[in-house]
Protein backbone atom coordinates (compact mmCIF):
# COMPACT_ATOMS: atom_id res chain seq x y z
CA UNK A 1 0.00 0.00 0.00
CA UNK A 2 1.28 3.46 -0.84
CA UNK A 3 2.25 5.64 2.11
CA UNK A 4 -0.29 8.26 1.08
CA UNK A 5 -3.04 5.63 1.35
CA UNK A 6 -1.80 4.47 4.77
CA UNK A 7 -2.13 8.04 6.06
CA UNK A 8 -5.81 7.99 5.09
CA UNK A 9 -6.55 5.09 7.46
CA UNK A 10 -7.14 7.57 10.28
CA UNK A 11 -10.55 8.09 8.65
CA UNK A 12 -13.27 5.45 8.82
CA UNK A 13 -14.34 5.75 5.18
CA UNK A 14 -10.84 4.87 4.01
CA UNK A 15 -10.50 2.01 6.51
CA UNK A 16 -13.68 0.57 5.04
CA UNK A 17 -12.63 1.28 1.46
CA UNK A 18 -9.07 -0.06 1.74
CA UNK A 19 -9.76 -2.83 4.28
CA UNK A 20 -7.02 -1.96 6.79
CA UNK A 21 -6.57 -0.14 10.09
CA UNK A 22 -3.59 1.17 12.07
CA UNK A 23 -2.02 -0.17 15.25
CA UNK A 24 0.62 1.94 16.96
CA UNK A 25 3.22 1.47 19.70
CA UNK A 26 5.29 -1.30 21.29
CA UNK A 27 2.60 -2.77 23.54
CA UNK A 28 -0.03 -3.01 20.82
CA UNK A 29 2.43 -4.51 18.34
CA UNK A 30 3.36 -7.19 20.89
CA UNK A 31 -0.34 -7.95 21.42
CA UNK A 32 -0.72 -8.10 17.65
CA UNK A 33 2.12 -10.62 17.53
CA UNK A 34 0.39 -12.77 20.15
CA UNK A 35 -2.83 -12.76 18.15
CA UNK A 36 -1.10 -13.32 14.79
CA UNK A 37 0.52 -16.50 16.08
CA UNK A 38 -2.88 -18.11 16.66
CA UNK A 39 -5.24 -16.37 14.19
CA UNK A 40 -4.75 -17.38 10.58
CA UNK A 41 -6.61 -14.40 9.16
CA UNK A 42 -4.09 -11.99 10.71
CA UNK A 43 -1.75 -11.86 7.74
CA UNK A 44 -0.69 -9.31 5.13
CA UNK A 45 0.55 -7.04 7.93
CA UNK A 46 2.97 -4.21 7.17
CA UNK A 47 5.15 -2.60 9.85
CA UNK A 48 6.32 0.96 9.31
CA UNK A 49 9.31 1.75 11.52
CA UNK A 50 11.82 4.50 12.06
CA UNK A 51 15.52 3.67 12.22
CA UNK A 52 15.38 3.35 16.01
CA UNK A 53 12.88 0.48 15.77
CA UNK A 54 14.34 -1.59 12.96
CA UNK A 55 16.32 -3.89 15.26
CA UNK A 56 13.36 -4.19 17.66
CA UNK A 57 11.01 -5.11 14.82
CA UNK A 58 13.45 -7.68 13.45
CA UNK A 59 13.04 -9.74 16.65
CA UNK A 60 9.28 -10.08 16.26
CA UNK A 61 8.10 -13.62 15.58
CA UNK A 62 5.21 -13.26 13.13
CA UNK A 63 5.05 -12.65 9.41
CA UNK A 64 5.00 -9.06 8.21
CA UNK A 65 6.47 -6.72 5.62
CA UNK A 66 8.92 -4.20 7.07
CA UNK A 67 9.03 -0.68 5.66
CA UNK A 68 11.52 1.91 6.92
CA UNK A 69 10.23 5.48 7.16
CA UNK A 70 11.67 8.79 8.27
CA UNK A 71 10.72 10.49 11.52
CA UNK A 72 8.70 13.02 9.52
CA UNK A 73 6.80 10.29 7.71
CA UNK A 74 6.14 8.52 11.02
CA UNK A 75 4.63 11.70 12.47
CA UNK A 76 2.16 11.67 9.56
CA UNK A 77 1.25 8.03 10.14
CA UNK A 78 0.94 8.40 13.90
CA UNK A 79 -2.19 9.38 15.79
CA UNK A 80 -0.27 10.44 18.91
CA UNK A 81 1.58 13.61 19.85
CA UNK A 82 4.83 11.74 20.57
CA UNK A 83 5.11 8.79 18.14
CA UNK A 84 7.10 5.80 19.39
CA UNK A 85 8.34 5.01 15.90
CA UNK A 86 6.39 1.87 14.96
CA UNK A 87 2.98 1.56 13.27
CA UNK A 88 1.35 -1.56 11.83
CA UNK A 89 -1.10 -1.60 8.94
CA UNK A 90 -3.44 -4.51 9.73
CA UNK A 91 -6.24 -6.02 7.61
CA UNK A 92 -9.72 -5.59 9.01
CA UNK A 93 -11.13 -8.88 10.34
CA UNK A 94 -13.22 -10.64 7.72
CA UNK A 95 -15.94 -11.43 10.28
CA UNK A 96 -16.96 -7.88 11.11
CA UNK A 97 -19.48 -7.50 8.27
CA UNK A 98 -21.28 -10.81 8.78
CA UNK A 99 -22.52 -12.96 11.62
CA UNK A 100 -19.74 -14.98 13.16
CA UNK A 101 -20.26 -18.56 14.19
CA UNK A 102 -19.69 -18.52 17.93
CA UNK A 103 -19.40 -20.97 20.74
CA UNK A 104 -22.57 -22.10 22.46
CA UNK A 105 -21.04 -20.74 25.65
CA UNK A 106 -20.41 -17.30 24.17
CA UNK A 107 -22.51 -14.54 25.76
CA UNK A 108 -23.46 -11.53 23.67
CA UNK A 109 -23.04 -7.93 24.78
CA UNK A 110 -25.01 -5.53 22.57
CA UNK A 111 -24.09 -1.84 22.52
CA UNK A 112 -26.59 0.55 20.97
CA UNK A 113 -25.02 3.67 19.43
CA UNK A 114 -22.12 3.94 21.89
CA UNK A 115 -20.18 7.09 21.03
CA UNK A 116 -17.15 7.40 23.29
CA UNK A 117 -13.92 5.73 22.02
CA UNK A 118 -12.59 5.39 25.57
CA UNK A 119 -15.75 3.60 26.72
CA UNK A 120 -15.61 1.12 23.85
CA UNK A 121 -11.89 0.48 24.30
CA UNK A 122 -12.36 -0.16 28.02
CA UNK A 123 -15.27 -2.53 27.38
CA UNK A 124 -13.17 -4.47 24.87
CA UNK A 125 -10.40 -4.86 27.48
CA UNK A 126 -12.88 -6.30 29.96
CA UNK A 127 -14.41 -8.71 27.43
CA UNK A 128 -10.95 -9.91 26.42
CA UNK A 129 -9.92 -10.35 30.06
CA UNK A 130 -12.82 -12.61 30.93
CA UNK A 131 -13.23 -14.28 27.53
CA UNK A 132 -16.32 -16.12 26.21
CA UNK A 133 -18.03 -12.89 25.15
CA UNK A 134 -19.01 -11.59 21.74
CA UNK A 135 -19.55 -7.87 21.12
CA UNK A 136 -22.41 -6.69 18.91
CA UNK A 137 -22.34 -3.04 17.83
CA UNK A 138 -25.27 -1.16 16.34
CA UNK A 139 -24.99 1.19 13.39
CA UNK A 140 -24.06 4.76 14.38
CA UNK A 141 -21.67 3.45 17.02
CA UNK A 142 -18.05 4.58 17.19
CA UNK A 143 -15.86 2.50 14.88
CA UNK A 144 -13.97 -0.10 16.97
CA UNK A 145 -11.01 0.31 14.58
CA UNK A 146 -10.78 4.03 15.27
CA UNK A 147 -7.18 4.67 16.48
CA UNK A 148 -8.46 5.96 19.83
CA UNK A 149 -10.51 2.82 20.43
CA UNK A 150 -7.63 0.56 19.37
CA UNK A 151 -5.29 2.36 21.75
CA UNK A 152 -7.79 2.32 24.64
CA UNK A 153 -8.37 -1.40 24.13
CA UNK A 154 -4.67 -2.07 24.81
CA UNK A 155 -4.71 -4.91 22.29
CA UNK A 156 -8.05 -6.42 23.29
CA UNK A 157 -9.34 -5.52 19.81
CA UNK A 158 -7.41 -8.56 18.52
CA UNK A 159 -9.05 -11.00 20.92
CA UNK A 160 -12.78 -10.17 21.00
CA UNK A 161 -15.17 -11.30 18.23
CA UNK A 162 -17.08 -8.27 16.95
CA UNK A 163 -20.12 -7.85 14.72
CA UNK A 164 -20.76 -4.42 13.23
CA UNK A 165 -23.99 -2.66 12.25
CA UNK A 166 -26.25 -5.09 14.10
CA UNK A 167 -29.75 -3.65 14.02
CA UNK A 168 -31.99 -3.85 17.05
CA UNK A 169 -34.74 -5.32 14.90
CA UNK A 170 -32.72 -8.44 14.05
CA UNK A 171 -31.95 -9.35 17.66
CA UNK A 172 -35.32 -11.02 18.23
CA UNK A 173 -34.56 -13.41 15.38
CA UNK A 174 -31.32 -14.47 17.07
CA UNK A 175 -32.03 -14.45 20.81
CA UNK A 176 -34.86 -15.41 23.13
CA UNK A 177 -34.06 -13.73 26.45
CA UNK A 178 -32.81 -10.16 26.92
CA UNK A 179 -31.58 -8.25 29.97
CA UNK A 180 -30.80 -4.56 30.43
CA UNK A 181 -29.95 -2.16 33.23
CA UNK A 182 -32.48 0.03 34.98
CA UNK A 183 -32.58 1.69 38.40
CA UNK A 184 -35.76 -0.23 39.26
CA UNK A 185 -34.51 -3.68 38.20
CA UNK A 186 -33.53 -6.76 40.16
CA UNK A 187 -29.94 -6.86 41.49
CA UNK A 188 -27.33 -8.15 39.05
CA UNK A 189 -25.82 -10.24 41.83
CA UNK A 190 -28.77 -12.62 41.79
CA UNK A 191 -28.43 -16.02 40.02
CA UNK A 192 -31.15 -15.07 37.52
CA UNK A 193 -28.89 -12.47 35.87
CA UNK A 194 -26.85 -15.23 34.24
CA UNK A 195 -29.87 -16.77 32.47
CA UNK A 196 -29.99 -14.53 29.38
CA UNK A 197 -28.77 -14.77 25.78
CA UNK A 198 -28.11 -11.10 25.10
CA UNK A 199 -27.34 -8.15 27.39
CA UNK A 200 -28.41 -4.75 26.09
CA UNK A 201 -26.57 -1.52 26.84
CA UNK A 202 -27.46 1.83 25.34
CA UNK A 203 -26.01 5.10 24.21
CA UNK A 204 -24.22 7.05 26.95
CA UNK A 205 -26.97 9.70 27.07
CA UNK A 206 -30.13 7.98 25.78
CA UNK A 207 -29.81 4.32 26.74
CA UNK A 208 -31.61 1.58 24.83
CA UNK A 209 -34.83 2.70 23.07
CA UNK A 210 -37.78 1.93 25.36
CA UNK A 211 -39.97 0.61 22.56
CA UNK A 212 -37.36 -2.06 21.80
CA UNK A 213 -37.18 -3.10 25.45
CA UNK A 214 -40.96 -3.49 25.52
CA UNK A 215 -41.03 -5.41 22.24
CA UNK A 216 -38.27 -7.77 23.41
CA UNK A 217 -39.95 -8.25 26.80
CA UNK A 218 -36.51 -7.55 28.23
CA UNK A 219 -35.94 -7.94 31.97
CA UNK A 220 -34.48 -5.09 34.00
CA UNK A 221 -31.58 -5.41 36.42
CA UNK A 222 -29.69 -2.89 38.49
CA UNK A 223 -26.21 -2.60 40.00
CA UNK A 224 -26.82 -2.07 43.73
CA UNK A 225 -25.08 0.98 45.16
CA UNK A 226 -25.09 3.13 48.28
CA UNK A 227 -23.83 6.41 46.85
CA UNK A 228 -25.56 9.69 46.14
CA UNK A 229 -25.31 9.75 42.32
CA UNK A 230 -27.98 8.27 40.05
CA UNK A 231 -25.94 6.73 37.24
CA UNK A 232 -22.71 4.98 36.28
CA UNK A 233 -20.37 5.50 33.36
CA UNK A 234 -21.31 3.10 30.53
CA UNK A 235 -17.99 1.27 30.55
CA UNK A 236 -18.10 0.89 34.34
CA UNK A 237 -21.63 -0.53 34.19
CA UNK A 238 -20.78 -3.02 31.42
CA UNK A 239 -17.60 -4.06 33.22
CA UNK A 240 -19.43 -4.76 36.49
CA UNK A 241 -22.04 -6.82 34.67
CA UNK A 242 -19.44 -8.81 32.74
CA UNK A 243 -17.61 -9.52 36.01
CA UNK A 244 -20.84 -10.69 37.58
CA UNK A 245 -21.49 -12.99 34.64
CA UNK A 246 -18.01 -14.44 34.94
CA UNK A 247 -17.90 -15.32 38.65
Amino acid sequence: MKLDDVKKLHQKKYRTQLGYYLVEGEHLILELQKAALTQRDLNDITLYVTEDYQDWAAKLQFEFTLVAVTTKQMSQLSNTKSPQGIVACVPLPKVIDKKREGSNNELCIYLHEVQDPGNLGTILRTLAWFGSFKLLLSANSVDPFNPKVVRASMGAIFHVPIELDVDLTELQQRFEKFAYLDMQGSPVNTPEFANYDCYLFGNEARGVPKDALTQFNADAFTIPGNGSIDSLNLASAVNMCVYQLSV
